[in-house]
Parts: C-alpha cells; sequence; structure tokens
C-alpha cells in the first residue's frame, strides 16, 4: 500500500533522514519506534507533503506522493493525526470534526461519518458542543484522530498518540488504536512508548539517527536484547 524507497530529507545542513526505505501492506499496523530526534515525525511530515525529500520515492497504491499538493493527499485516502493534536480550540468538538470533512460535500455522508466517530468515541459525542480547548489531553488526542476518520480514510499517520497522557489514558488511547486497526485502516504509528507501539503491530522499524538500525515482526524486535535493553528498560 505504502512504499518508501531510499528517502533523503534535510534540514538545511542538518541530513535528517538518510536512505530510509520502509514499506506498509494494506491492513497492516507498522510502528516507527526510537528515541527523540531519531527522524519519525520528519518521516511522516514527508509522507503527508508537509516536508519535501531531497531524494527518494513515496508511493501510495503506485501513485507518487511527491507529485500530489499536500492539501490534496487526503483525496486518496491518507489521513495524517499530528503530534500535539492540533484541534481547533476556539471550535466545538463538533465544528472540528465538520472541519475534518471538509473535502466532503454530501450532508448525508458527513453526517454518517459522524456518528461513526461518535461511535468510537462516545465521550466526544457527550462533549460535541463543547469547546476544544477545554478538552482534557485525552479527549483532544480522540478528537484529533475522530477528524482524521471523517473522510473515511483507508490508511492512518499517527505521530505520537499517547504523549503526555496519564498511564490510564494511555492504555485507553492504544485500545482506540487496536480498534482502528481491527476495522480494516492501515497505520503507520509513530510512538516513543516502544513496549506498547511493539505490543499491537504487526512488523516495526527502529529508526536511529535517522537511519533504520533494524526491522522485523514486532513480536521479534520486542524478544530482542538489544531492542529491550535501549528501548523498553529491561
Amino acid at each position: 500500500m505504502l512504499e518508501v524507497k531510499d528517502l533523503n530529507v534535510f534540514y538545511g545542513a542538518i541530513h535528517a533522514i538518510k536512505g530510509i526505505s520502509l514499506t506498509v501492506n494494506d491492513g497492516e499496523l507498522v510502528s516507527l519506534v526510537g528515541a527523540n530526534g531519531a527522524g519519525k515525525t520528519t518521516i511522516l511530515h514527508t509522507i503527508s507533503g508537509l516536508l519535501t525529500a531531497s531524494t527518494g520515492e513515496i508511493l501510495l497504491d503506485g501513485q507518487n506522493l511527491q507529485k500530489v499538493p499536500a492539501n490534496t493527499i487526503i483525496n486518496l485516502g491518507l489521513a495524517h493525526v499530528p503530534e500535539g493534536r492540533h484541534v481547533f480550540a476556539r471550535l466545538t468538538v463538533e465544528e472540528n470534526l465538520r472541519m475534518g470533512a471538509y473535502i466532503l460535500k454530501d450532508q448525508k455522508k458527513i453526517s454518517e461519518n459522524l456518528d461513526m466517530v461518535y461511535d468510537h468515541f462516545p465521550r466526544l459525542k457527550e462533549r460535541y458542543k463543547q469547546l476544544a480547548g477545554t478538552l482534557s489531553g485525552g479527549e483532544q488526542q480522540m478528537l484529533a484522530t475522530g477528524r482524521a476518520l471523517m473522510t473515511n480514510p483507508r490508511m492512518l499517520l499517527m505521530d505520537e498518540p499517547s504523549m503526555g497522557l496519564s498511564p490510564i489514558l494511555v492504555k485507553e488511547i492504544f485500545a482506540i488504536i487496536e480498534e482502528l486497526h481491527n476495522s480494516g485502516i492501515t497505520i503507520l504509528l509513530v510512538e516513543q512508548n516502544a513496549k506498547m507501539a511493539l505490543a499491537i503491530s504487526d512488523r516495526a522499524y527502529v529508526l536511529e539517527t535517522g537511519s533504520i538500525a533494524m526491522q522485523g515482526p514486532a513480536k521479534a524486535l520486542s524478544e530482542d536484547d538489544r531492542v529491550r535493553k535501549a528501548y523498553l528498560g529491561a
């Protein structure tokens, strides 16, 4: 479904992403794990068109995303849940969700998608008139995810969904990610909580300073001594 080939990304003179290649197959949940500054977020930003690669290819179902304007990539079925949520703080929950459906013209479809999001996130339905800026961190993460779901994406890019959340909310968010995956959505997950990410993933890539250090089935990586010592606290 998604194929990244020999990707190189620079921030000025800094070589942030160094010849990375990865794949995400239809229906998979694949994680990118690694320390802060490893390049995980940069990869997602480049896939979704927020950054421009110096060299390499990014293909979605064979189509070169680098030739697609960033604001229209969502039309191809790829949605991005950004690090830090970035909800519209002065809009209500429902207004935020409707903003996520900006490419849809069919009001019936928008209403159906709202019902779908509220089924996934009952707490958002309870707070649909509440200003997004007054929600808790966990609720804002649900809102950011729900906003991305409003266009029925086939694939989600999720960037640090557990950041800043309490342990109880982290478990809740990961349960939601599993539910979305089980519903058929393909997911590329960037997550600093390597233990939980590997526990729910099919495969994973371990990044170190802009390069892929290891890759393979998530279960095998979670049992690898190098990964356990570096990222799992073992």
